[in-house]
């Protein structure tokens, strides 16, 4: 048996997949990665591939990228970890530095964690203990969060708690809190007559709830802008500004979920500066480090942090961390990320090449199966129906025939049920977003026929 044969069995005797029905997983025809270089992945066969997915959501600046291995590197030659328990290490105070100065003006505080799901649980944990910090006795009620259905935050269980994609949550449904659930503001497939009048009619339940239960109510957790896992769905402008405005005026807290649409997926470095909104508490992740190595972040507004201050022991205390809370090495690159955004004028380029993507996938709107085009930024899904006029959703085994036929033509491309998601590598060529697209329309015919 050779290395290539040994692979794959191992993949399938060793390897539990996230997010993979391993009964229908085929290692055989699997494709196993070797290395990367800028914009492409290469398998054990040489083959090369367009990551049209950014290595799920994550990729900045390119694989291999000599700056990003370099401060690995020069870290490594002084120290790979110490606990930040007790003791502070350089890398992890400059990036927080750095954090508080390019996030909204409201966050000033910074807790380390390393992946997005973690960064919302802490946010939950900080949210919840902060209303008992200020006082117990007056906010006993407040245990429950205002969530958006179809929402994703996470799979540990508090994350899963605010969210709301049942296919992957309802299993749990005996394990996580309960939450109160308002409308997604998704236009495509609702039955309002203009996004304005969604928008106003969603704000009118939100303030309905909190008029009626902000006694209850921690916090309102959101996806700013785009809904990741579950499709993509786009709010209409404005509707993050108004969630900001109705928390202020019931006096609950904003929690923002950045880990997807953060560092200038959206177009802009935040997603919350589209709308000029400061939350109480952002989650980040995903893009903080390049893509290189597992980091996330949970900010905070100095009003939380100061409810969490005391002279005594173990009062008021946020009794959370991990080992590797605010590690030397991931902390090293992700400051080195942040220095080429600036050095390589990344928004402004994404700003160009969204347009491109925009454009391309929107050409694509009178085909038969194109049921629907959304994004913003380096963030776009194209959904895919059998029939336009009903909208229904196309067979799964088809939208999986052009994703397969996608990487046989060398792009790399997921779906979402039948939401096909272009997610690229952030400073990605215009070329190169040209290919991702021809190579999608041309999967796309192939496997559908022409319009």
């Amino acid at each position: 048996m050779n290395k290539k044969e040994t692979l794959h069995k191992d993949d399938m005797n060793y390897v539990w997949h996230p997010f993979t029905q391993m009964g229908t997983y085929d290692a055989d025809t699997s494709i196993i990665i070797e290395k990367g270089d800028g914009s492409y992945l290469y398998d054990i066969d040489g083959n090369r591939y367009l990551d049209g997915y950014a290595s799920l959501w994550v990729n900045v600046h390119g694989h291999n990228h000599p700056r990003l291995k370099q401060a690995i590197t020069d870290q490594l030659d002084l120290i790979a970890h110490s606990t930040l328990l007790g003791a502070s290490n350089i890398p992890s105070i400059e990036l927080a530095k750095k954090l508080v100065e390019i996030t909204p003006s409201n966050l000033q505080k910074v807790f380390y964690s390393d992946t997005g799901s973690a960064s919302v649980e802490i946010a939950i944990k900080m949210a919840y203990q902060y209303w008992k910090n200020l006082d117990k006795e007056k906010y006993a009620n407040k245990r429950k969060f205002l969530t958006l259905k179809n929402g994703y935050h996470g799979d540990t269980l508090g994350s899963v708690s605010v969210g709301g994609i049942d296919v992957f949550h309802s299993i749990f449904k005996d394990l996580i809190f309960e939450n109160i659930k308002v409308e997604t503001p998704c236009f495509y497939k609702s039955n309002y007559d203009s996004e304005q009048e969604m928008m106003d009619h969603i704000l009118d339940q939100i303030e309905t709830i909190l008029k009626a239960h902000h006694d209850e109510i921690v916090g309102f957790v959101i996806e700013p802008l785009i809904q990741g896992a579950t499709g993509l769905f786009v709010h209409p402008k404005g509707f993050l500004k108004g969630v900001e405005t109705l928390c202020r005026k019931y006096d609950v807290l904003l929690i923002t979920d950045e880990v997807a649409v953060g560092f200038g997926r959206t177009g802009e470095m935040f997603a919350a500066y589209h709308e000029d909104v400061n939350p109480d508490i952002m989650c980040l992740g995903k893009a903080i480090t390049g893509g290189y190595v597992p980091l996330a972040a949970t900010l905070t507004s100095d009003k939380i942090y100061d409810a969490f201050l005391s002279d005594e022991h173990a009062k008021k205390t946020f009794f959370h961390g991990h080992t590797y809370t605010g590690n030397q090495v991931v902390c090293s690159v992700a400051l080195e990320n942040l220095k080429l955004y600036e050095e390589t004028k990344l928004i402004e380029h994404i700003q160009q090449t969204s347009q491109i993507l925009a454009d391309d996938l929107n050409a694509l709107s009178m085909h038969p199966n194109v049921g629907n085009v959304r994004g913003r930024g380096l963030m776009y899904g194209v959904e895919l129906v059998a029939d336009k006029d009903s909208q229904t959703t196309l067979e799964i085994p088809k939208v999986e025939a052009i994703i397969k036929a996608c990487k046989a033509r060398g792009l790399m491309i997921r779906n979402i049920e039948n939401v096909v998601t272009f997610v690229p590598i952030l400073n990605m060529s215009e070329d190169e977003i040209k290919t991702m697209t021809r190579t999608f329309k041309e999967a796309l015919f192939d496997v559908l026929g022409e319009a």
